[in-house]
């Protein structure tokens, strides 16, 4: 009798712990095994202020996720990685910018569509892209008398 209790109660237990793991990946948006998503790269001047994690949007639709922001050693350009949804497809003439919603806010990256029939593979770099605008270097150059 004390020993079907105590089983009862361990898989309570076990069956608990599943269920918060399960919920844990689910609500952090984490990826099981077989992501539904396909990496892309594009090299900016600067991406002042873009993070990982952030928003990688097409006509204001989130279709990714921005993986990972490094400097590219030979050329002295930011490198970012991006994942985008394996239902969107990306043509080769897409232009990538880095926008900022509102004011001050957050940093994205915006995917401009484009005409070509030819698409990016997995992997591959979007060619197109522009840079953040760097407000506080606009600001500077305003006092300073740097803009006429």
């Amino acid at each position: 009798m004390k020993k079907s209790v105590e089983m009862a109660v361990g898989m309570f237990v076990l069956i608990g712990i599943f269920c918060v793991g399960y919920l844990s990946i689910k609500f952090g948006k984490m990826e099981w095994i077989g992501e539904n998503y396909y990496p892309v790269t594009a090299t900016f001047a600067s991406v002042a202020g873009l993070k990982p994690g952030a928003e990688v949007q097409m006509a204001g639709v989130e279709i990714g996720k921005v993986e990972a922001v490094s400097l590219e050693p030979e050329m002295q350009v930011a490198l970012v990685r991006m994942k985008i949804e394996k239902k969107v497809v990306l043509s080769e003439d897409v232009i990538a910018s880095i926008k900022t919603s509102g004011l001050i806010g957050d940093k994205y990256v915006k995917i401009s569509p484009g005409g070509s029939d030819e698409v990016i593979k997995p992997g591959d770099a979007i060619s197109e892209t522009e840079s953040a605008l760097d407000i506080e270097e606009l600001v500077s150059k305003y006092v300073f008398g740097g803009v006429e």
